[in-house]
């Protein structure tokens, strides 16, 4: 029987390296056209679900990101990025099907310890591709964000100045700093340790991870994060603590129903007016709660609740996010 897919790991403020392939390793990008449509999405996308960039690299067959969530998750980033572009790639190369192969590759990353490597890593993708043939053409080709980094390429939406303070507090001494750091990993080649391989393994479950020591070194470690020890240890404990409650929440009866319900006597409105785009302010009220209760609490995702409720996947983010805030301003408590 084949394994099930593990969990994505995602909160505010985690780095995640990215990587999408073609179905079949086939081409994701036939030409520059399809690079900037796919371009143009990220540059509304980011902004749109607050995630901010930090390295990216376009090869034909297959895409790396360097990501940090903001309050809306990396899933409804890359489901609104990665649906528009198919549909978009399969209408003017007149083909159908799928375009990616599975689901989006996804590893959490501690940022002190991985972040200028990861960046090094990704921005030399061309170089190892063989669509760029130097360094110094590496520097102008404009569809990675190492041209952006240098100054010589355009990208608002690419954070430059949080990478380049890593190389030095003057900006021009810093990316010489950084060009240097690029030049000397080139013959690095592939780093299976910086791809969920090497000494990043999932060993099966968490009574396998919780199982691990070894003369008396605490260590964790798992396929869908990148970082040492006691950062592994952290992820884990806080998905696990998140999943025994959804878990919990479940057992008591509590299913989108019963959410609805608790969030209608809230805001003392009836069931049925969460369901709607009724903007009057109550029933707004009640929908935030709902969204954020079912999201948080159950674990629900925001395109099941986008589809239940018949609003957008980003307003289904600021619901929740207007639900929190609600939450926290007036101590409302799902479990009665």
């Amino acid at each position: 029987m084949p394994m099930p897919r593990s969990a994505r790991l995602d909160a505010p403020g985690v780095f995640h390296h990215i990587i999408i392939r073609g179905i079949e390793r086939r081409k994701i990008f036939i030409d520059n056209n399809d690079r900037d449509d796919f371009l143009s999405r990220l540059e509304r996308l980011l902004p749109e679900t607050k995630t901010s960039c930090y390295a990216w690299a376009l090869i034909p067959n297959h895409a790396h990101f360097l990501f940090r969530t903001g309050s809306i998750p990396l899933a409804t980033l890359m489901q609104r990025l990665l649906t528009g572009y198919a549909i978009y790639f399969n209408r003017i190369h007149k083909r159908s099907g799928q375009l990616f192969q599975n689901r989006y590759k996804s590893i959490l990353c501690q940022e002190d310890t991985y972040l200028t490597e990861l960046v090094r890593y990704i921005h030399s993708n061309p170089i190892r591709a063989g669509l760029v043939r130097s360094l110094e053409e590496l520097g102008k080709y404009p569809y990675c964000g190492h041209s952006v980094l240098l100054g010589n390429k355009k990208r608002a939406w690419q954070d430059t100045d949080h990478v380049l303070c890593y190389f030095g507090e003057q900006r021009n001494r810093a990316i010489g700093q950084y060009e240097t750091f690029v030049s000397d990993g080139l013959q690095q080649g592939r780093r299976e340790d910086l791809i969920g391989g090497g000494l990043i393994r999932s060993l099966g479950g968490w009574s396998a991870i919780e199982s691990i020591g070894i003369k008396g070194l605490h260590m964790k470690s798992d396929e869908r994060i990148l970082g040492d020890g006691d950062f592994v240890e952290g992820i884990l404990s806080d998905t696990k603590e998140k999943f025994e409650r959804h878990y919990a929440i479940k057992r008591r009866g509590y299913d989108l129903d019963k959410i609805a319900k608790r969030a209608a006597t809230v805001c003392s409105v009836e069931v049925g007016d969460i369901f709607g785009k009724s903007k009057q302010t109550k029933r707004v009220k009640a929908r935030s709660l709902f969204c954020y209760w079912a999201s948080s609490e159950l674990g629900i995702s925001y395109t099941e609740l986008a589809r239940r409720i018949g609003i957008s996947v980003p307003g289904v983010g600021y619901c929740a996010e207007r639900g929190k805030l609600m939450v926290k301003e007036n101590n409302y408590q799902l479990l009665e």
